[in-house]
């Protein structure tokens, strides 16, 4: 029962029979009703005085008796300066609960029979992953699975940069000082030892140009003239050539950073249906640039590089291939998009990529759709910007980038202390404990990376993330943990709260009256969460819940309630809200602990 849905013939009703108005069931809005007044929805007449030919207060009267006379679902009205604010029936409030706590897959929409494509992560295989990363992560997994449970068939990718001039940087820092070092004999993970040699590599040439330019030379001719970043090029023409040795040194330190990945992957709950790497599809797209040429999409210039003129698009022209023939990176990112399509034949792609990329992919997008691509309109760029942590911007060249596994870890010690300090581990054996830091270090994280809207920058505080009363990741794991335990009360006294009758009930009390509102808004949040790839719109619906059910927990007593019937519903209530929040959490890669 769709409370909104019920309401809106009514007033259409009453727009025909008081002014002789026809309106449209889309044309009807209605909205929250303020919290500092009573009401559940509100209607808006400003806009149909001139209809009404009476002030906003008296349009609001008339349309509101109209409801109540005629409508059982309206208990009552009152107007503040023309706005109309219903109050809804008890028994409608009965009704909407029943029918969601009824539903098997509660919230979630049936298969739409679409394809989703989402690639999210794409690390570079010559350092581990950071913060930065971890938002990547987390955005990617979280909407894919708000998708899945929108009803659409979603697959996950990952494209990682396995090649480039980067990846020779460390290569090449390892051949000159690595000594044989593998993981092993250093204690390190492989993507931590690879990183390591990576910051090697940018010391050492800074020293060299610091000494180039300290002989007199320009210090951008000394940039490009260094001896080490000439090897690191001369080393790549030689992995582009194929040349036996370097591809072995590419591939032993790729399998070492990739296991690396992996670990990190399934320390923090994201997984993938599909690997890409550029190693395999930078040579894509060269097809598509000659395709382009007989289209007129792109032209040539007199020294044989092939250009798109995107002026006409408010863009910029853009090369698609040098003269020598060789790739750029929009060139395989369009090759990509062809293998994407041609393996999954998705009706939507979406790429999860940091902000300074957005102009990247403007281009990408109009190049697709001028190539006459027919996936070309599905292709959408979930743009998200950085996150600092209060020390400052991070910069991995110079090795203090803020490490995902450090981070990860950091996170456990700091849900230990304050469960600690707490006294919340009553019956936990150790390795329980440490689940349990595990669940909350990584809920917190991933809540405060994605209760904010991806496109906004944002600092990252540890020590805020995990406060048990705020905004925060694990107030939500306490409320679940808290109704948990209250449910398992219930069991033991063999309370029936499932599949009941409750229209012997006749009122409610305030509070279960929010939180069935709260119940109800859950289908309409989810769709949106979906609509706009927004995490945070399911991060903000979970935390109203728990807020609104910790209310009702502390005005109601659940156990000591005035009659058996009382008691069971409002364990029944309970039980919802608890599903409710599981399901929420979930779809943010966020577990939540029975006890806590």
């Amino acid at each position: 029962m769709n409370i909104e849905q019920e309401i809106i013939p009514y007033i259409r009703q009453a727009m025909q029979e008081l002014y002789q108005h026809s309106l449209e069931e889309q044309d009807i809005k209605l909205q929250p009703t303020r919290k500092d007044f009573e009401g559940t929805y509100t209607f808006v007449t400003f806009p149909y005085s001139r209809i009404s030919k009476k002030s906003p207060d008296e349009t609001a009267a008339e349309i509101g008796n109209f409801l109540k006379e005629k409508a059982e679902i309206i208990s009552g009205f009152n107007v503040v300066k023309g706005f109309l604010n219903l109050v809804i029936a008890d028994k409608a409030w009965f009704s909407v609960f029943e029918n969601l706590a009824k539903e098997e897959n509660w919230g979630q929409y049936p298969a739409k029979g679409e394809k989703v494509v989402i690639e999210y992560s794409s690390p570079n295989t010559n350092k581990p992953l950071h913060l930065g990363h971890l938002r990547n992560n987390f955005l990617g997994y979280s909407v894919a699975q708000i998708l899945k449970a929108n009803g659409y068939d979603v697959q996950m990718v990952n494209l990682v940069n396995d090649r480039g001039i980067h990846i020779c940087k460390s290569m090449l820092a390892y051949q000159k000082w690595g000594e044989g070092e593998t993981p092993e004999s250093a204690g390190l993970k492989g993507d931590h030892l690879i990183g390591k040699y990576y910051v090697i590599f940018d010391k050492e040439y800074k020293k060299e140009i610091e000494a180039l330019a300290a002989g007199g030379m320009d210090k951008e001719d000394a940039k490009t003239n260094a001896p080490l970043i000439k090897e690191a090029q001369q080393m790549l023409q030689k992995w582009e050539a194929g040349d036996a040795e370097t591809v072995a040194l590419w591939k032993k330190m790729n399998e070492w950073v990739y296991q690396g990945f992996e670990e990190t992957y399934k320390k923090i709950g994201v997984h993938f249906d599909k690997m890409y790497k550029e190693s395999d599809t930078y040579l894509l797209g060269k097809d598509i640039v000659e395709e382009g040429l007989e289209k007129g999409v792109f032209f040539k210039k007199e020294d044989g590089s092939v250009w798109a003129d995107l002026t006409d698009e408010g863009l910029d022209q853009k090369l698609v291939l040098r003269g020598d023939g060789t790739s750029v990176y929009i060139t395989q990112d369009m090759g990509t998009a062809d293998l994407k399509y041609k393996e999954f034949g998705a009706d939507r792609s979406v790429l999860v990529v940091g902000n300074e990329q957005d102009y990247h992919f403007k281009v990408l997008f109009t190049l697709l759709k001028k190539l006459g691509r027919p996936y070309a309109d599905g292709n959408f760029h979930l743009s998200y910007g950085m996150v600092d942590l209060p020390s400052g911007k991070m910069k991995s060249r110079e090795g203090t980038v803020v490490d995902a596994d450090d981070l990860v870890q950091e996170m456990h010690d700091t849900a230990k202390r304050y469960t600690e300090e707490l006294g919340k581990l009553e019956g936990f054996s150790k390795d329980e404990a440490e689940k349990l830091y595990h669940l909350i270090g990584l809920g917190a994280l991933k809540y405060y990376l994605l209760k904010v809207d991806p496109k906004k920058r944002m600092l990252f505080n540890p020590e805020e993330s995990v406060d048990f009363q705020g905004h925060t990741g694990p107030f939500i794991q306490y409320t679940f943990a808290r109704i948990s335990s209250l449910l398992r009360r219930a069991d033991q006294l063999g309370v029936p709260y499932k599949n009941i009758d409750f229209s012997g009930l006749a009122e409610l009390h305030a509070s279960e009256r929010e939180v069935i509102f709260q119940l109800s808004q859950w289908p309409e949040k989810l769709g949106a969460a979906g609509a706009e790839y927004a995490p945070s719109l399911v991060s903000q619906y979970v935390y109203d819940l728990a807020k609104e059910y910790n209310r009702f927990y502390a005005d109601v007593s659940v156990f000591n309630a005035d009659d058996e019937m009382r008691r069971n519903f409002r364990i029944a209530l309970s039980a919802a809200v608890a599903g409710t929040i599981k399901m929420a959490m979930n779809l943010l890669g966020i577990e939540v602990p029975e006890q806590m």
